[in-house]
């Protein structure tokens, strides 16, 4: 998954960035989920917050990039979701985001002309002939 540029340079400040992968053994082999989840358990630990397990990073993720405004297809394809339906479960509306629906409303309507653009081939051949 790739970085952002804001997390690079905080992650060059605080240690030494050996590559794109960030949880990594000191060789360089990716954790495994069970050593990720140790992990995160002692470090809600030890500031006292629910442990919620690392599932926690996931949904944290997902909301933040949905509270941006990415695309559920973006984020659904970056959380690594079989179903859309398992990504709308992280998505998080925000007050702005409701504000802005609202504010969709206070535009023009869009004008759509006359009638019902779409024709069917039937009905176009009777206007035609007609």
């Amino acid at each position: 998954m790739p970085m952002t540029q804001r997390l690079t340079v905080a992650l060059q400040q605080h240690r030494h960035l050996r590559g794109l992968v960030v949880l990594c053994q000191e060789n360089g082999k990716l954790l495994t989920e069970k050593v990720v989840e140790t992990i995160v358990r002692h470090a809600a630990r030890r500031v006292n917050l629910r442990n919620n397990g690392a599932h926690i990073l996931r949904h944290t993720f997902c909301s933040h990039l949905a509270m941006r405004g990415a695309p559920a297809s973006a984020i659904q394809k970056l959380a690594g979701h079989q179903d859309l339906a398992t990504t709308q479960r992280y998505m998080h509306l925000t007050p702005a985001a409701i504000d802005d629906a609202i504010r969709l409303l206070d535009q023009p309507a869009p004008h759509f002309g006359r009638g019902n653009r779409l024709a069917t081939a039937g009905t176009a051949t009777a206007q035609v002939n007609g």
